[in-house]
């Protein structure tokens, strides 16, 4: 499919490489952009098991001021 696609590509050599390389950056950043934002919310690797972290000898909740 790769070769299929970089034979596609009009010019001498060097055009289909600068093309190619313009083609793989623009998936590149439309992935970036929009796709994987999307997708994050649907993945359970964001989810924190942890809940906020107290401290019984300073007696207060981490993140607080003293």
């Amino acid at each position: 499919m790769y070769a299929w696609l970089f034979r596609a590509l009009p010019g001498p050599l060097l055009v289909q490489i600068l093309l190619a390389l313009a083609i793989v950056a623009g998936i590149v950043f439309l992935l970036m952009q929009f796709v994987f934002p999307w997708l994050s919310q649907y993945s359970p690797l964001n989810d924190s098991t942890l809940e906020s972290l107290t401290f019984p000898a300073l007696g207060r909740v981490e993140g607080t001021p003293a």
